[in-house]
């Protein structure tokens, strides 16, 4: 057997820190192209119907970044809560949440200018998607209930609520018996970017609010703080950091982005609520944030970059005829790959003598 350790490395190249996730990229559609060729046809005729399917024109780019809207800001809520070691795995639950925020609100209840009223969305939006964090938050740490297990369970409750609300009481008389519920007015509903396409404004904010959360994390008392009890929560109570107010602010900021994914899916994409909004840009929210490496501003490439794989594979398969799943599969290695390249960064193989 051979015996071998990690240790950390004493000197990080800057350069194979910046090379290393696109040599990861392009390990991972190497390793890729395998399971295309196991389907019968050709990988480079499939990357480059990928590519044109979701870049190869103005409809596609529009496409493209509508679907990475969503999972830019999911990406954020979980890279804010990884960073502080805070398993936030209810970014699902927590779109819903923002979602029926702008239900509630949007849909006739307030009405103001929509220079006010679409900010004011994306503020309800994001309280909810917080404060239903913030119950779990104490669960954590004055019962030391796990917070994967209680974030996971909320996705599962939010939605069963939104489908008894969209069966019951919200179900929009005007659907013809299909459960949705009621439009967003006028002037809550975000205006498109470019005409005749799908892509909205929702997209600029996500931009946005990715340099926000970097400007926090990198610049800001908070952002030190959030770091410091990611590393050793221990040690930064002892240092005179409050754990449990980072806490709250991360449940908060965390929650928030997620909520905003489901106000950029009502009041932009669909214009009402449906039990269909998110096909788990929750969960894709978190191969975002890995693969950008918890970074801001690298969730905002990353979810460009694993959106235009969804998008491009429903091109790819209509064109080659290959299951769509294909898509799945590329961007679970793509993060495996950038994973262990992370780990390569932070760390070097010692091996071990064998005792004799």
């Amino acid at each position: 057997m051979i015996n071998f350790r990690l240790e950390e490395r004493e000197n990080k190249s800057l350069r194979r820190q910046i090379i290393s996730p696109f040599l990861a990229v392009f390990v991972a559609l190497i390793i890729s192209s395998l399971f295309i060729l196991l389907a019968g046809v050709s990988p480079i005729d499939s990357f480059k119907e990928l590519f044109i399917g979701s870049f190869g024109s103005r409809n596609a780019i529009a496409e493209t970044l509508s679907r990475a809207t969503p999972m830019i800001l999911t990406g954020l809520a979980a890279s804010i809560a990884f960073k502080a070691r805070f398993w936030n795995i209810g970014a699902e639950g927590q779109l819903y949440a923002g979602a029926l925020a702008v239900t509630f609100f949007g849909t006739g209840l307030v009405e103001l200018p929509s220079f006010i009223m679409i900010p004011f969305l994306f503020m309800v939006g994001a309280l909810a998607g917080g404060l239903l964090l913030l119950p779990l938050v104490l669960l954590k740490n004055y019962y030391k209930v796990d917070e994967v297990v209680t974030t996971l369970l909320t996705n599962f409750i939010i939605v069963l609520l939104v489908s008894y609300l969209l069966e019951g009481p919200w179900k929009d008389p005007m659907s013809l018996g299909w459960p949705q519920g009621a439009s967003v007015i006028d002037q809550g509903v975000l205006p498109q970017i470019l005409s005749r396409t799908r892509l909205h404004l929702g997209f600029i904010f996500s931009i946005f609010f990715a340099i926000l959360i970097w400007i926090i994390i990198s610049k800001h008392l908070i952002g030190y703080q959030i770091k410091a009890v990611g590393f050793n929560p221990s040690a930064a109570n002892h240092s005179g950091v409050p754990v449990l107010k980072t806490i709250f602010i991360v449940a908060l900021l965390s929650g928030g982005m997620a909520g905003m994914a489901g106000v950029t899916e009502t009041a932009g994409l669909k214009g009402y609520l449906t039990l269909d909004l998110s096909p788990g840009f929750g969960y894709a929210g978190i191969a975002v944030a890995m693969l950008a490496a918890l970074h801001p501003l690298g969730v905002i490439a990353s979810g460009i970059f694993l959106a235009s794989i969804y998008v491009g594979a429903d091109a790819m398969s209509r064109s080659m005829n290959v299951p769509t799943y294909l898509a799945d599969v590329i961007v679970a290695i793509t993060v495996l790959c950038v994973l262990v390249s992370l780990i390569i960064n932070q760390y070097k193989f010692r091996f071990l003598e064998q005792n004799k």
